[in-house]
């Protein structure tokens, strides 16, 4: 009881520092609770989780009040630190010391305005249901699946989910491949696993399950039957640096991209075209999924792998252009950017 009053006593004094008192921060984060369906495990734990919120609740309500082109918001990270934040989500990229070369590099085209005014693969039907990697380093997983089933939906003209899970517990150096299961992984070497696999598993007969249970699972593809239309030929990389050549390969299909996704505004993005600072240190795999322009400022939509809470729906809309320099918004263009050849 004593060591739970020195707790409260240091958050007062924590709070202090807060724009506004403890009640205010406090009315908040219990609608909070009951919207996310968790309570914390012990009176400490939640001091803890408070303070963390109230920090966030002033990030957000600062960088809101700044009218910008995006907009933060609480989200099941909320009561997160940036720290604590990192090490949940386990930004999980992960670059292979040995890689296959890709098969071309898609340059930029040479022509200008060869490549349509705006690109959007989900409204086309090329991109499944938003999905979420839990607490589990396989972002590159997602953005991998994600990139397969946009080419695959292009192909054949039919949407259908690969299993995430089937490269976590397959794509390893046992099994041939080079990635790390929730420990990291980079989409180009999974591709080139998949090529090697002659395709992967469905979904539906492999499903997600490291983001709940943190354990690396075993390799069971045999009780499941591999999709043949998934076979990868190969892989092309995306010329670095550079929107026009983002731009065409977009026009032709999703895209694996690696952005740097470790700040807070990153954490706390819900809405708008997000031109905040992010760096190009990457981290995180996710799924470019079409460009356009909203309210004169002109972006890359892309499809995370959080859940659908988290953002527009499960997505951010990246900033695009000569302004975000020659890495782009969170360092997207640099990875560099890949997609797979069916």
């Amino acid at each position: 009881m004593f060591r739970l009053a020195v707790v409260a006593a240091m958050f007062a004094m924590a709070i202090a520092e807060n724009v506004h008192d403890r009640a205010y921060y406090e009315a908040k984060f219990y609608d909070w609770m009951a919207e996310h369906n968790v309570k914390p495990e012990t009176g400490a734990k939640f001091i803890q989780w408070l303070e963390n919120f109230a920090n966030n609740d002033d990030i957000i309500e600062q960088t809101n009040a700044k009218k910008l082109s995006y907009t933060l918001g609480h989200n099941k990270f909320s009561h997160m630190s940036k720290e604590e934040f990192k090490e949940y989500v386990k930004l999980g990229l992960n670059k292979p010391k040995e890689l296959v070369p890709a098969a071309r590099i898609h340059a930029a085209p040479t022509v200008n305005g060869t490549t349509p005014a705006a690109v959007d693969w989900v409204s086309a039907g090329a991109v499944t249901d938003v999905k979420d990697q839990g607490q589990c380093g396989s972002c590159w997983s997602f953005s991998t699946t994600g990139a397969l089933e946009g080419a695959h939906q292009i192909k054949y003209n039919s949407l259908k989910s690969y299993s995430e899970q089937n490269l976590v517990d397959c794509d390893n150096f046992k099994n041939g491949g080079s990635d790390l299961g929730c420990n990291g992984g980079l989409m180009d070497s999974a591709f080139s696993w998949i090529s090697k696999n002659g395709g992967i598993c469905l979904e539906s007969d492999y499903p997600y399950v490291s983001g709940t249970t943190k354990a690396r699972g075993t390799c069971v593809q045999s009780s499941c039957s591999i999709d043949a239309e998934s076979a990868i030929k190969s892989y092309t990389d995306v010329q670095t640096n550079s929107d026009e050549a983002m731009m065409s390969a977009l026009a032709q299909q999703p895209v694996s991209i690696a952005i740097e996704a470790d700040q807070s505004s990153f954490q706390l993005y819900k809405s708008g075209v997000f031109t905040g600072e992010c760096g190009d240190s990457l981290d995180h795999g996710v799924l470019a999924v079409g460009y356009g322009t909203s309210n004169g400022q002109d972006y890359y939509k892309v499809k995370n792998s959080w859940g659908s809470s988290w953002g527009m729906d499960g997505y951010i809309l990246l900033g695009r252009g000569a302004e975000f320099g020659s890495t782009g918004q969170c360092g997207m263009l640099s990875g560099p950017p890949s997609y797979p050849n069916l």
